[in-house]
């Protein structure tokens, strides 16, 4: 009831608040999908399709991106997730309620009559003291053994102690100079299926099609060719008698240049592309394994594990002691039928991890795999940019020094710094909710132990409800997975607050 007399006053008093508030209620309701699954007791949310298909997760970003979302500002907040997860690969629901608080608080300011552009100076000042904070607060890791490491992977494993073992043993597997690479994802190692035994493997697990089910699938210390585009003649541009000729002219040179890679003693070959049936048939007559379809992203990878040269159709016909600087080399290559796709273990070039998850079900195994993907994300994070304390502890600590700062903004810009210090406070506040305890009261009550001892990681024990070290108890997040929450949070929340009013478009059908 007083939710809505403040709605109808506000805008009886202010019109042009009535987007606004519109706006904060769309941003609410995403809010309320994902809140529930934030923390170690945390519940799973069922979404269920139009055709009855079912995906039973706790994780935000997926019940973000399949949940229907008609309100264009809700879909803005629904953005984060997909911003978080490409960026980080972890924190996407701390980033949706950061946000959704930030939207809530700012309107609440707004009603009171502070201008809306000071709202959102005040929440970007606000924002920016805490992110300088946090890389204060933040704690290294140099080395990979480094007990906190393992801590982090089993907090975004979810708890579950076989994820965060293979997560663990893959980033030892690629080593520190790799995780730190810009460009490289430890959490795109991970694969599930419902047919495959856990561990971890030194290589790649490579997608395509096998074409000849006669040569046998295994290979070892295979020679191997990777070859970028299609691998059949060269097209030709006319469909003439002329150019029928062509093409069977490239066609027999392309299949002299095969019959020299033959020669080579080359035992693998792996195609970006399509195959021709001759080509394919000639290549297995030497017991060549061949697999085609595979993406480009694979054939990247493949080439630089095994320390391979990528070779275009058009080199085949190089002398072979210079074709012979395109190969690359592995310990094993073989297929894995289940999977539809092959192992190559070992390679010669840079060191990769692949992480098998396995489950009971197609719906277990999807979820399994998700959380194994975020704990190998989180576990990068740390690597790259350190860890804070965990269970919303960092952001309270946070929201203590923000509203310090407050005091030193003069003007209406100060209500804005205030709306930044109650969103830092919404993560412990959920966690503890989400463990049945009263939220109000346990995070008052840690706010004030942590002035009084001025510690920046107390907490609380989710399993006991009483105020605990995060830090002692191995609860602990990558800084780059808070930072970039706050920030996007940040952004976007300030995005919803301009807005003034929402036209639709001509030909769009606007909710």
């Amino acid at each position: 009831m007083e939710q809505s007399t403040f709605k109808s006053r506000t805008v009886a008093e202010n019109p042009r608040t009535g987007a606004l508030l519109e706006n904060v209620e769309a941003v609410r309701s995403i809010a309320v999908a994902v809140e529930g699954t934030l923390g170690p007791k945390g519940l799973d949310t069922m979404l269920v399709g139009e055709m009855g298909e079912v995906i039973v997760t706790n994780d935000g970003v997926t019940i973000l991106e399949k949940m229907e979302i008609h309100h264009p500002a809700a879909r803005m907040i629904s953005q984060i997730a997909r911003a978080q997860q490409e960026e980080v690969g972890d924190g996407t629901t701390t980033a949706t309620l950061l946000a959704a608080t930030l939207v809530e608080e700012g309107t609440k300011q707004v009603g009171r009559g502070v201008p809306v552009a000071k709202v959102i100076a005040g929440i970007r000042r606000g924002i920016q003291h805490a992110l300088e904070g946090m890389q204060k607060m933040a704690h290294p890791i140099w080395d990979l053994k480094d007990e906190w490491l393992q801590g982090i992977a089993f907090t975004a494993g979810r708890e579950q102690e076989d994820v965060t073992d293979l997560v663990i043993e893959a980033a030892l597997m690629v080593g520190r100079e790799k995780l730190l690479e810009k460009n490289f994802r430890l959490s795109e190692a991970v694969t599930a299926h419902p047919r495959v035994e856990s561990g971890v493997f030194s290589g790649l697990l490579v997608k395509g099609e096998r074409l000849n089910l006669q040569v046998s699938d295994t290979k070892e210390l295979p020679r191997i060719l990777v070859i970028g585009g299609d691998l059949t003649p060269e097209p030709v541009e006319t469909q003439s008698e002329a150019g029928f000729r062509k093409l069977e002219e490239n066609r027999e040179a392309l299949l002299s240049a095969i019959g020299k890679l033959v020669e080579s003693n080359v035992e693998v070959v792996l195609v970006e592309g399509e195959v021709d049936p001759l080509v394919e048939d000639r290549l297995s007559s030497a017991d060549l394994l061949v697999v085609s379809q595979i993406s480009r992203e694979d054939i990247n990878r493949v080439a630089e594990h095994i320390g391979a040269r990528i070779l275009m159709r058009t080199s085949l016909s190089k002398p072979i002691a210079e074709l012979e600087a395109f190969f690359g080399m592995a310990e094993l290559v073989e297929c894995e039928e289940r999977l539809g796709c092959i192992r190559v273990i070992s390679g010669a070039g840079k060191s990769f991890a692949t992480i098998l998850v396995s489950a009971s079900t197609e719906e277990v195994v999807r979820e399994r795999e998700r959380i194994a993907k975020d704990a190998a994300a989180a576990v990068q994070a740390a690597v790259r940019g350190g860890f804070l304390p965990g269970g919303g502890a960092a952001e309270l600590a946070l929201a203590r020094e923000v509203e310090k700062h407050r005091d030193l903004v003069q003007g209406t810009e100060a209500f804005g710094v205030s709306a930044v210090a109650e969103a830092l406070h919404r993560p412990m506040s959920q966690v503890v909710a989400n463990a049945g305890f009263n939220p109000l009261e346990k995070v008052e009550e840690v706010k004030a132990l942590q002035w009084k001892r001025q510690s920046k990681s107390l907490g609380v024990d989710c399993d006991r409800g009483v105020i605990s070290d995060m830090v002692d108890m191995g609860v602990v997040d990558p800084l780059p997975v808070k930072y970039h929450a706050l920030q996007a949070a940040g952004e976007v929340s300030t995005a919803i607050l301009r807005i003034h009013t929402v036209v639709p478009m001509k030909g769009i059908d606007a909710r």
